[in-house]
């Protein structure tokens, strides 16, 4: 190992001019940041050769752990120390800001607000091309080449007649068909699975309920190949109105899942006014009751009385 690579890597020995020059270093980085903002002198470190950087306390609110860094220097056999740059650094202890994330990465549902735009890119593997108008006709098309070869002459000015790729996307446009990109298959299902999670078999909600949405009334069936799985609660007592939601999903809102009892209604009063009630003044006989002068007779008149 050479001697020149033995003394890069030994710490050096800051010079001593450069090492003194401390007040010079403060009145630059007075200069440069706001009064009463620079501190105590912390550390002087050496850069190079009659290079070296005095670092500052930052007594700025919000950079707890900053230093301001004045790096000084002079050149070889000069007396003079100059100035080369004045920085603020973070220290060992600063306080610093998280690591940037892009926005597409910090994006969660529920952070669009009215009048917030999402930009999606070309390359989302969520959506694909949709249609264009541009591609070729499928086989069995009346467009194709292939089927302009097998009709016969006749036919073939018929043929001809069919409508171009042009019109058809015309058409298409005009029923609001024609979209530059449509679902993709990964899309589909990574929209299933956040429907599964939030709304699916294993929720608590669904785990107490008496039968799923797939026997509920209240479900709108979705078309295309999302009817085999998903559907829309229509129900405005359930907590999932209005949400897509499993077919294994179920709540105590369920169209059958309880059949009300009606009431029973009571019998009509009996009303009878036309002739009035006979009560007797005395019980008879044979109730048991006793007459108030009981106590006054013998045990034999009480059955004669």
């Amino acid at each position: 190992m050479s001697a020149a690579t033995t003394r890069s890597r030994t710490p050096r020995t800051p010079d001593r001019l450069c090492a003194e020059a401390v007040g010079l270093a403060r009145a630059a980085a007075e200069e440069t940041a706001a009064p009463g903002v620079v501190g105590e002198h912390v550390d002087v470190v050496s850069e190079g050769d009659r290079v070296v950087t005095h670092l500052f306390e930052c007594k700025e609110p919000g950079y707890r752990g900053w230093r301001w860094a004045v790096t000084v220097a002079r050149a070889s056999r000069a007396k003079v120390v100059t100035l080369d740059e004045t920085v603020l650094l973070p220290g060992p202890d600063a306080l610093l800001a998280p690591e940037w994330v892009p926005w597409s990465e910090r994006l969660r549902p529920g952070d669009l607000g009215p009048g917030d735009l999402l930009p999606t890119e070309a390359d989302d593997l969520r959506l694909e091309p949709g249609y264009s108008g541009e591609d070729t006709p499928p086989p069995n098309s009346p467009v194709s080449d292939e089927m302009a070869d097998r009709v016969d002459a006749e036919d073939a000015e018929i043929v001809s007649r069919a409508p171009s790729r042009g019109a058809i996307a015309s058409v298409a446009e005009e029923l609001g068909m024609r979209r530059a990109r449509v679902l993709s298959r990964y899309g589909l299902h990574v929209a299933a699975d956040r429907w599964e999670e939030a709304y699916g078999a294993k929720t608590p909600m669904a785990q107490a309920a008496p039968a799923t949405c797939v026997s509920c009334a209240f479900l709108m069936p979705l078309p295309g190949s999302l009817k085999q799985a998903f559907g829309v609660c229509a129900n405005e007592f359930s907590p999932a109105d209005g949400r897509v939601v499993s077919l294994s999903y179920g709540c105590g809102g369920h169209s059958e899942a309880a059949v009300m009892p009606k009431p029973p209604r009571p019998a009509p009063p009996v009303l009878d006014s036309m002739r009035p009630d006979e009560f007797p003044l005395r019980p008879a006989p044979d109730s048991g009751s006793v007459p108030d002068h009981a106590d006054a007779a013998s045990p034999d008149d009480l059955g004669h009385s």
